[in-house]
Formats: C-alpha cells, sequence, structure tokens
C-alpha cells in the first residue's frame, strides 16, 4: 500500500532525473532491449510504456530489468490495468485522468501513479488527496505553456509533467515554467526509426533532449 505522498515523492524524484520522458508505443516486443537501452545511453533512464498496444506489458517486463532504467506504465486507465502493469514489473504508472476507483487500485498496488489533471478543478481535487506531482494532459490542446502557467500560479504546491503536442520545438516553454522540471514526449523514439531499427538515431534524439533545460 502506497500513500499519495509517498507516491508523489516517487515520481517526483523521477522528474527530476531527466528533462524528457520518452512516452513509447511499442508494437514489437522484439524492440524492447535495443530501444530502451538506446535511450537510457542517451541520457533519458525514465521510460514510460503506453498499454496501447497488445505487446506493452511484455515490453515492460523485457525492459524492466535493463541496467540503468526505470520503466513504467502509461495509459493506465483501470484497476486491471494497474494490477497487470505492477506485475509486469512496472515501477510507476501514468495516467491521462484520475478517477476514484483507479486512485485507490493504484495506492493498493503499491504502484507510484502520475495522474492527469487538465483544469485548475482536476488539479485541486488530486492535491487534496496529496497527489503533489501531476500530469498535464493533453498539453497543447489544453493551452499549453501559457495555460499551465495560469492554472500553476494560485497551485504552486503542484509539479506538473505537461505530455501531449510536445516536441523539440516547444519543450523548452515548459521546461522554464518554474512548476515543470520534465516534459513527456514520444519525438525522442519516432516510430520509423524504430521499425528501421535505428538505435544510434534514436541515442542521438535522446542525447539531445536529455541536455535542454
Amino acid at each position: 500500500m502506497i500513500t499519495p505522498k509517498e507516491a508523489s515523492d516517487f515520481t517526483r524524484s523521477l522528474c527530476l532525473r531527466a528533462p524528457v520522458v520518452p512516452v513509447l508505443v511499442v508494437h514489437d516486443i522484439a524492440t524492447a532491449r535495443p530501444l530502451a537501452t538506446a535511450l537510457i545511453a542517451g541520457g533519458l533512464p525514465v521510460l514510460e510504456v503506453t498499454l496501447r498496444t497488445p505487446a506493452a506489458l511484455s515490453v515492460i517486463r523485457e525492459m524492466a530489468d535493463i541496467p540503468g532504467g526505470i520503466v513504467g506504465a502509461g495509459t493506465v486507465l483501470s484497476a486491471e490495468d494497474a494490477k497487470q502493469a505492477r506485475a509486469a514489473g512496472a515501477q510507476f504508472a501514468v495516467s491521462p485522468g484520475a478517477t476514484d476507483r483507479l486512485l485507490e487500485a493504484c495506492e493498493a498496488a503499491d504502484l507510484p501513479l502520475m495522474p492527469g489533471a487538465a483544469t485548475a478543478s482536476e488539479a485541486m481535487a488530486l492535491l487534496e488527496r496529496g497527489y503533489t506531482v501531476q500530469k498535464f494532459f493533453p498539453a497543447e490542446a489544453s493551452g499549453g505553456a501559457a495555460a499551465l502557467k495560469a492554472i500553476g500560479a494560485p497551485l504552486p504546491q503542484i509539479l506538473f509533467n505537461p505530455t501531449g503536442g510536445i516536441g523539440p520545438n516547444n519543450a523548452l516553454d515548459y521546461l522554464r515554467l518554474s512548476n515543470v522540471r520534465s516534459v513527456g514526449g514520444s519525438w525522442v523514439a519516432p516510430a520509423d526509426l524504430i521499425e528501421k531499427g535505428d538505435w544510434d538515431g534514436i541515442r542521438a534524439l535522446a542525447a539531445e533532449a536529455a541536455v535542454l533545460h
């Protein structure tokens, strides 16, 4: 059993490890190990594998024991998702939003959750429960860095990890905010490079992202 404070302390430590958390949609388990190795070698050790493909849980299992990496599950929507992600070796979970059932399930599974919020009311409800680290999603569609700055001004207790529509051209807009230490993004592991097995190219993208500040 993990408390919301303990969960937030853990996810805060993840946000401080690198400025970008790769958001990974992986279809082929054979690419899991070389993909994770390339991203970690490039300086991005925190990996979010989204539960959007049939291979996702197997991918988490493959990545879980790679030295230097911290692998979590993204797009965690239900109690069953939380249970399966934990069993697969996920060290944390990320959700696009939050429900009481999901929060309770992750707490019971001892799975640190970074819950999603897009409005001040959602952020306040999570803060009231004890979650001081939250995913701001969908970031660009919700007003971008300007909106997050405005929402965060009266809620300085919350650290946000914005995700959704973020790439190399706008990541710094978020990273320069006082309530942001990292962003989530898929641009460091594009599908075409994964399909080609261009691990050097992915490592180079990760290295560029790792020095953003």
